[in-house]
């Protein structure tokens, strides 16, 4: 099993090197240009007489900087790791699968192969909400922040890609909720009483999760990341026990 992994994982890994440029061109950097998609609709939104505030409108162009010598050569190693990983997770889940299903019962089976199966596509699910949302939304407030119109503000590669990775990875994880609450619930932790008990804190509580994720000063921005969070808190409790 370890053999078949690391076989796909290392062919992933050089062909993701490969094809790094051109990912890097049309997909990591796609958030920097207002042609971005999230940006081509909130601009139809907005004529269609929805709220969208003035600044998630407007022409947006971020210039990416690199500052080391080495920085593209390293940082083309580091998206082709990430590349592979993220392509080669259904397999790697798929293999751990094999592996353990001779050891469980019939029942156990379909506990866990349930749990592989959602877990794996609430954490693409993540990502790409993390990519086509929160990241772009918190990118264009922050880089059009100014404390003073005397400070120009020029963003490093490096600063660009820590939340570019962070962001999207953050939000794979967090869309892994349901499934935590899920297994809480097999080993009899947690009830959805629990859930209708404290609704109205978990909103507190995911409202200042998303501002922390989004710093902006919005209601747009602010509704735009909760909600999918917020969902994720109702999915959970319907997955537990009663």
């Amino acid at each position: 099993m370890l053999i078949r992994i690391i076989v796909v994982w290392t062919v992933l890994l050089v062909l993701g090197f490969a094809f790094i440029p051109w990912l890097f061109d049309h997909v990591v950097m796609a958030p920097t240009s207002n042609n971005f998609f999230l940006y081509r609709w909130l601009a139809a939104l907005s004529g269609h007489f929805i709220p969208v505030p003035e600044d998630l409108v407007k022409p947006f162009h971020v210039s990416v900087i690199n500052l080391k010598l080495a920085s593209q050569f390293f940082l083309q190693c580091e998206l082709a790791f990430w590349l592979s990983l993220l392509i080669s997770f259904p397999y790697v889940v798929f293999e751990v699968w094999r592996f353990i299903c001779p050891a469980l019962y019939n029942n156990e089976k379909r506990g866990v192969r349930f749990t592989f199966l959602l877990g794996t596509v609430l954490f693409y699910m993540g990502c790409t909400v993390g990519y086509g949302l929160v990241f772009p939304l918190t990118l264009r407030f922050l880089y059009t922040y100014q404390l003073s119109t005397a400070i120009s503000n020029q963003l490093s590669l490096e600063s660009y890609m820590d939340n570019f990775l962070m962001l999207t990875f953050m939000m794979g994880i967090i869309f892994e909720l349901p499934i935590l609450s899920w297994l809480l619930s097999k080993l009899g932790f947690l009830h959805r009483s629990f859930f209708s008990r404290y609704r109205r804190h978990a909103v507190v509580a995911l409202l200042v999760v998303a501002a922390f994720i989004t710093p902006s000063s919005d209601p747009f921005t602010l509704f735009a990341v909760f909600l999918p969070i917020y969902l994720l808190w109702e999915l959970s409790a319907l997955l537990v026990k009663k």
